[in-house]
């Protein structure tokens, strides 16, 4: 049984965390909560937003806060949704169907993985119009075009492909615990497995996860970076996004961009928007976190592409620094994650309501009754400092 008082004592995304530590095996754990290398990336994502400061105006009705935010012609009930993220089930079993199920609910996006550990079909079912499809694009052409094509039937239209991932990330926590897929029952897996009795016998029930949407092609792999190999091309350039511009019909979006120069590539190629984002600091040990290089790309493509950013946000605060510096809605990943490995559907659902609340909250103190009306003009020109 779920421990209800134990959420509703959860005051942050980081308590959830926490609450999810301690009931995951840490080679399931940290395959969701790891980063690459030394995940310097990972932990500057989080630390930029806190530098961004916003100023507060006062004497202004706040009684009412309006959440919602209107992207590609439809109005969602917050301005996040559902980051994808592949092998979800093996982190919290069910979690993919789980987290279609919130999104569907609180009329928020939900973004399936191609990488996903539930069928892209299961998942549009499940999110019923609020789907979208996160596109892998693999060094197989056929491939590539029989997740296309599935998508098409199971009725997604926004396309979502990723193009920050040429070469797979090097992620030290999976190579100490010989991460493999499908898993390996080592001793030392079976231990961890021991000490959380409920995560394994939930494993149980659900089945040993996998890559559900290459179940067929994967059967020969060892290793998590085997898998990695299938889901991305190192080949995949500006030619490739024009030609699967001309074969997807509905909405289009970039995911991984940082620079730029490759936001106006976007734009230029017809895309309908971007995902400003560094894969949560999962793939690339160096460069810069999201919301650092946000202004830059909202000026160069504002006025022609929706700009949505990803990457680091844990507090509802985040997705008013973002809206400030240029971004028009935002995806949240491992924060639902911890959700649902502190506690199943229940803990996905406080998630969504801590984000909320303090979304709501955060309106309340800079003085701006409206998501929609956050502006550049709530930054702080100034560091007020004392001597």
């Amino acid at each position: 049984m779920v421990d209800l008082m134990g959420l509703d004592r959860a005051a942050s995304i980081d308590d959830l965390r926490l609450r999810a530590k301690s009931r995951i095996p840490r080679f399931a754990f940290d395959l969701v909560d790891g980063g690459a290398e030394d995940e310097r990336n990972m932990r500057r994502n989080t630390e930029a937003f806190e530098e961004v400061e916003l100023t507060p105006r006062y004497m202004v009705d706040v009684s009412n806060i309006d959440t919602r935010a209107t992207i590609f012609g439809q109005t969602f009930n917050a301005p996040f949704g559902m980051a994808p993220i592949g092998m979800l089930n093996a982190f919290w079993p069910g979690a993919d169907l789980m987290l279609a199920r919130l999104c569907k609910a609180q009329n928020i996006p939900y973004t399936a993985s191609s990488a996903s550990s539930t069928t892209l079909e299961k998942l549009a079912e499940a999110a019923d119009g609020n789907g979208w499809f996160q596109l892998y694009v693999s060094s197989d052409a056929t491939v590539t075009e029989g997740l296309i094509a599935r998508a098409e039937a199971a009725g997604y239209t926004t396309l979502m492909v990723t193009a920050d991932v040429p070469a797979a990330g090097k992620r030290d926590r999976d190579i100490r615990n010989q991460l493999a897929v499908p898993f390996r029952f080592t001793p030392k897996v079976i231990l961890q497995c021991m000490a959380n009795p409920r995560w394994a016998l939930t494993s149980l029930k659900h089945g040993t996860p996998n890559v559900a949407n290459y179940a067929d092609l994967l059967q020969s792999a060892t290793s998590y970076s085997d898998v990695q190999k299938t889901l991305i091309t190192p080949g995949f350039t500006w030619e490739d996004l024009k030609r699967l511009r001309a074969r997807w019909k509905g909405r289009l979006l970039v995911k991984g961009i940082l620079h730029a120069q490759d936001a106006v590539a976007c734009a230029e190629q017809g895309c309908d928007g971007i995902v400003v984002s560094n894969h949560g600091g999962r793939q690339v040990a160096f460069g810069p976190p999201t919301i650092e290089v946000l202004p830059a790309i909202a000026e160069a493509v504002a006025s022609r592409m929706t700009i949505i950013l990803d990457s680091g946000i844990r507090r509802g605060a985040d997705f008013l620094r973002a809206k400030a510096l240029g971004a028009d809605f935002a995806f949240v990943g491992r924060a639902f994650a911890y959700g649902v490995g502190a506690g199943g559907d229940a803990g996905a659902q406080r998630a969504f309501e801590l984000l909320q609340l303090e979304l709501v909250r955060a309106l309340g103190q800079l003085g701006i009754p409206s998501y929609q009306a956050v502006g550049s003009s709530e930054l702080s020109t100034f560091k007020e400092t004392t001597s």
